[in-house]
């Protein structure tokens, strides 16, 4: 049987009796030695030890079996690997819906991703577009195609100084709100105009639910299964572009077809919305409001508590509710008493906000000018030359790589909370440089040897969906103090759409100048300073809660 000693896991070593936190009691059997006799080790009734400040005991699960507060027998869900005190018991059905609806925000982006790429061949078709106007010039239709990027780039940017105001349930709200409009304006579209309307507003909508959805997402759930939901959400991602892909083939022989392929988005943004509005606000945003002096304090920590019991599934006026609330509000009283009690416009420019912006910033920036979307570009050609039939029907090559992009996507969200952030950054970006240098080998001296272009084209697509794929957006939610989170995230998102259209629209160019094998060597090179990026400067943030990952931050 496992001592007490490898079952307590100590968030640090306290340097005396009262450094020892209230809230856990937590310390190393070292510490119960030397410290003095106001502390107490009592076994409890309910195979737990309590080490605590004698003037109050709390006990805590260490890896037995309990009855959890809704009468059900569960394990606690502490890793042996993970040090952390913040190890939550929480009912797994209680986490689903809090992840789910903002979740669907991904799934609506994706959705447009695969749905645009069949509908704009039948918007071009004579006999299929069931227009007047079907023959766009390319202008008009770049435009169709990149109407949601300008969109999102353009709800980045508004929700930078609005996001703490909105709150990130209305903000999914809102976003949901956009998509079911950009959805119904491009359905309905009696000409280019009010299509392109459409797009921008559905666009706006992605902006939005890309930057709400992590942080509700990681400010809502327990931290040691956050990295798998917000992976989850990548995830969510992927299955919105092989659902776009899948409506795009049976919708593509239709008169009209591009119709239902861009209005099928709008019953499932009606679902995010309607179960946005069923949801608490997040906890933490409450707390910050309360901080940031926009109410009552007592009143806006009763709001928390009463929306960290639902969110949790406990009772109403649950103690345990109570007590972490009351832990966040003095954590976020601490860090920020000697501030003003709101953040000024600039200060995500300024200290650990700062760092966590170059982080942040820096992981989603190289996550597109490694040369993702170019890669993909090339997929047709490449699985083509290695004789395969089905790259003659750009619609299956599309829908053979989703399902690749999804189980790799799948193999990264269960050994995000294992094996941690940095291992799955590390691996799949040494694994993306290696295939970049593999394509341009191809295409310089290496084209009789088209195995060599399958197989660097699926070590891509499957090292980027175990790193920067999940990893980036999961790192961008966490590492952001809560006082900034909102907006260094809005820039996070800005940075990542801003990024992706300058590698979109420099794709062309690039490969006329300097032709698909040197495009790739310099993907390649590019990958080796991000691959320098993670290992100095990436934190390990494996296990903790937010709380802990502002602290570590801040050093």
């Amino acid at each position: 049987m496992a001592s007490a000693a490898t079952l307590i896991r100590p968030l640090f070593k306290p340097k005396s009796p009262k450094s020892i936190s209230p809230s856990t009691g937590s310390m190393t059997m070292r510490s119960i030695a030397s410290s003095s006799s106001r502390v107490l080790v009592k076994p409890s009734p309910v195979h737990t030890v309590s080490l605590v400040p004698a003037h109050r005991f709390r006990a805590i699960q260490v890896g037995v079996q309990r009855e959890d507060f809704l009468g059900e027998e569960a394990k606690p869900f502490v890793a042996d690997s993970v040090a952390t005190t913040n190890q939550e018991v929480f009912a797994w059905h209680s986490v689903i819906l809090p992840f789910l609806f903002p979740a669907l925000g991904g799934l609506l982006f994706g959705y447009d991703i695969g749905a645009t790429s069949g509908a704009t061949i039948s918007l071009q078709s004579a006999e299929l577009s069931g227009t007047t106007w079907f023959n766009l010039s390319a202008i008009q239709l770049g435009l169709v195609v990149s109407g949601s990027l300008y969109g999102a780039l353009l709800g980045s940017i508004l929700v930078y100084p609005i996001a703490d105001f909105l709150g990130r349930k209305r903000e999914l709200i809102i976003a949901s709100m956009l998509y079911v409009l950009g959805g119904l304006s491009t359905a309905y579209a009696p000409g280019l105009g009010v299509l392109l309307l459409g797009r921008l507003l559905y666009g706006l909508g992605i902006g939005l639910a890309m930057h709400g959805a992590p942080l509700y997402i990681a400010e809502t759930c327990p931290s040691q299964i956050r990295g798998t939901l917000i992976s989850l959400k990548e995830l969510f991602i992927v299955l919105g572009i092989l659902l776009g892909y899948y409506v795009g083939s049976l919708e593509i022989n239709v008169v009209g077809g591009w119709r239902y392929m861009f209005g099928l988005s709008v019953p499932t943004a009606l679902i995010m919305g309607l179960g946005m509005w069923s949801l608490p606000p997040s906890p933490r945003w409450l707390l910050l409001r309360a901080v940031q002096g926009k109410g009552s304090v007592q009143e806006y920590k009763e709001k928390a508590i009463i929306a960290v019991g639902k969110l949790r599934g406990r009772p109403a006026g649950d103690k345990q509710s109570e007590s972490q609330m009351e832990e966040t509000l003095v954590t976020l009283k601490s860090a920020y008493e000697d501030q003003e009690s709101e953040g000024s416009f600039l200060e995500v420019f300024q200290g650990s906000s700062l760092k966590a912006l170059i982080i942040g910033g820096g992981l989603v920036l190289f996550q597109q000018i490694t040369g993702q979307p170019s890669v993909l570009y090339y997929a047709g050609s490449i699985l083509q030359s290695a004789g395969f039939s089905a790259a003659s029907d750009a619609t299956r090559v599309s829908v053979l790589i989703g399902l690749f992009k999804l189980l790799m996507t799948g193999i990264a969200v269960l050994k995000v909370d294992d094996l941690g952030r940095r291992p799955l950054l590390l691996g799949g970006i040494s694994g993306i440089a290696l295939s970049l240098f593999l394509l341009s080998a191809y295409y310089k001296f290496l084209g009789a040897f088209p195995f060599v272009a399958v197989a660097s084209l699926l070590l891509y697509v499957g090292c980027y969906q175990i790193s920067f794929g999940p990893i980036s957006w999961l790192m961008v939610s966490e590492i952001f103090p809560l006082r900034t989170r909102g907006r260094g995230i809005s820039l996070a998102v800005l940075a990542n759409f801003g990024s992706n259209a300058i590698v979109t629209f420099a794709f062309s160019p690039l490969k006329e100048l300097l032709g698909a094998g040197n495009l790739f060597l310099v993907f390649g090179a590019i990958a080796l300073p991000s691959l320098l990026f993670v290992l100095l400067l990436v934190p390990e943030t494996k296990g903790l809660s937010l709380e802990e990952i502002e602290a570590k931050i801040s050093q």
